[in-house]
């Protein structure tokens, strides 16, 4: 037998003989020729070798374009990664709420499905690529995955293997994915290398449904609704409906319709993307925006009341004479619409039904669209119909079981000797959790629970003098108002009877001369025919 010494001096000898012989064919034998060879040579490799290899690169279309499918693998090999690799990869991506572990370059892990293993290897190539602005070549890096599987198990490989490691892939993209709140950029900014038709932050606001003021019921309701829309693609198919779901949440401000959203998007782990309609200019920008927003999103539009003119309905006669009543505050409404009216957006009524209700809604699936308004009355039938915003959420005004869970989110308690008599005040007086929830917050260290529920007996007692006081002045003015109308309905009548009479004497004038007139003549003709005579 030879000898340790031996073997590598042969070692040595054919590694240094086979790098001199890929120099010199790399060197003088031409590019065109090498391909030839090269394409043979992998066809007689083909008819040897037993495996197949399928490659899975890192970007598509010539490099612009980051391919899903290898983020997809990249994830799902990521818990084999951390197990089995001996070299591995940390990636803080912007993207995920925590370190990626990787496979390093150059590295493999197998993989089992049904009894069959592959492996997977990470590779990097450099390339040499032509810069366009002065000619000078830069060297670029191409990473891709490579399976390999021995051919008899193609079949399964192809159809199953490769479907279920995407399937999981996406599912772990998602589940570690840092959710984000997006906001619509104008369309002047829309470029590829910027941020693109949408901007976006990290998405951490805190509020769930169990930090939320409503009635525990109702929150019930909402909650399994929820869960029903989130596991429903397979019914919304059978059905023939896109898969989205529409909420109005409407209610006075200070009621929490903003808070529902996020509870809502933290309890789903949705992204949410805000919508700002007065910076989209026609309904064709509208559709791209909505095109460019992906599933497991939701889409709010804040106060749609006052985004657009999408009202679409017709004043009523009793508001149209209070306005002509009030000329002062309709000459200011018109000025200000005349301000505004560069400013508005172009969107319509139309546009917007048919972005979020059409054809074009059916073009992503897994997306919920909230609209919030403090005036629902002003919204135009069409657009909250049942179908559109299927679930109508009112977000009231502060009754006791949503003080309670405010209570026990600011001062950790569930009762106090005050329960009583805050309950009474609240079920008379209309008052914002937002106004409980600030008069409940502790203003210094000194403060206790007991200073913060008296301080709130006293400002809802406050609250509902103030609301008598008001309901007392608007009853005043109402009879202002009436005695007004009245007066000049008086005033308008005794015009219009003094415009008759003044008619009728005029006309009673007009025939006294008229007599006159043809007596004149009457005996003016008599003269002359006794003349005549």
């Amino acid at each position: 037998m030879l000898d340790t010494a031996a073997i590598w001096g042969i070692t040595g000898t054919t590694v240094t003989s086979f790098m001199f012989i890929w120099a010199i064919y790399s060197q003088y034998v031409p590019r065109h020729l090498r391909s030839y060879i090269e394409k043979y040579a992998y066809k007689m490799i083909g008819w040897v070798t037993l495996y197949v290899h399928i490659k899975f690169n890192e970007y598509t279309d010539e490099g612009l374009k980051r391919s899903e499918n290898y983020d997809a693998i990249r994830n799902y090999l990521s818990t084999n990664s951390a197990a089995r690799a001996l070299r591995l990869k940390a990636d803080e991506s912007k993207n995920s709420k925590a370190l990626v572990l990787s496979m390093d370059d150059h590295e493999e892990v197998e993989d089992a499905f049904d009894g069959v293993k592959v492996k997977w290897y990470s590779s990097l190539k450099e390339i040499q690529t032509q810069s366009s602005g002065y000619g000078r070549s830069s060297s670029g890096e191409r990473r891709f995955f490579t399976l390999t599987f021995h051919r008899r198990h193609r079949g399964m490989i192809i159809e199953s293997y490769i479907t279920h490691v995407l399937r999981e892939g996406r599912e772990i993209g998602l589940r570690n994915r840092e959710r984000k709140l997006f906001t619509n950029n104008s369309s002047s900014e829309w470029y590829a290398w910027r941020s693109g038709k949408w901007s976006n932050v990290p998405f951490h606001h805190p509020a769930t449904f169990e930090t939320l003021a409503m009635d525990p019921e109702k929150k019930e309701r909402i909650k399994k609704d929820l869960v029903k829309f989130s596991k429903g693609k397979d019914y919304y198919k059978k059905v023939g409906k896109p898969w989205k779901r529409g909420y109005l949440l409407f209610g006075p401000p200070g009621t929490g319709k903003s808070t529902m959203i996020s509870a809502i998007a933290n309890f789903l782990e949705y992204d949410v993307y805000d919508l700002e309609l007065t910076t989209v200019k026609d309904n064709s920008e509208l559709k791209k925006l909505l095109l460019d927003t992906k599933g497991k999103s939701i889409i709010v539009i804040e106060d749609i009341d006052c985004s657009l003119d999408l009202t679409g309905q017709r004043k009523s006669k009793k508001e149209e004479d209070e306005e002509e009543e009030d000329e002062e505050e309709k000459k200011k409404e018109e000025e200000k619409k005349k301000m505004e009216g560069e400013k508005q957006s172009k969107v319509t009524l139309s546009g917007l039904l048919n972005s979020i209700d059409g054809l074009w809604s059916a073009c992503s699936d897994e997306k919920i669209i909230i609209f919030t308004t403090n005036f629902v009355d002003k919204l135009d039938p069409a657009l909250i119909r049942r179908g559109r915003m299927d679930n109508h959420i009112e977000m009231s005004y502060c009754r006791f079981e949503a003080f309670k869970v405010l209570a026990k989110n600011y001062l950790e308690i569930e009762t106090h000797e005050l329960y009583g008599e805050i309950e009474r005040l609240l079920e008379e007086t209309d008052v914002s959790p937002a106004d409980v929830a600030e008069t409940l917050m502790p203003k210094s260290d000194e403060e206790d629970a007991d200073v913060c529920i008296k301080r709130l007996v006293k400002t809802v007692e406050e609250e509902k003098e103030k609301a008598k006081k008001l309901a007392e002045e608007e009853e005043k003015s109402k009879a202002e108002r009436q005695e007004r109308r009245r007066k000049k309905k008086e005033e308008a009548e005794e015009k219009k009877k003094k415009k008759k009479i003044e008619e009728e004497d005029k006309k009673k004038k007009s025939e006294e001369e008229d007599k006159k007139v043809k007596g004149s003549e009457e005996n003016s003709d008599l003269h002359e025919s006794n003349g005549t005579n």
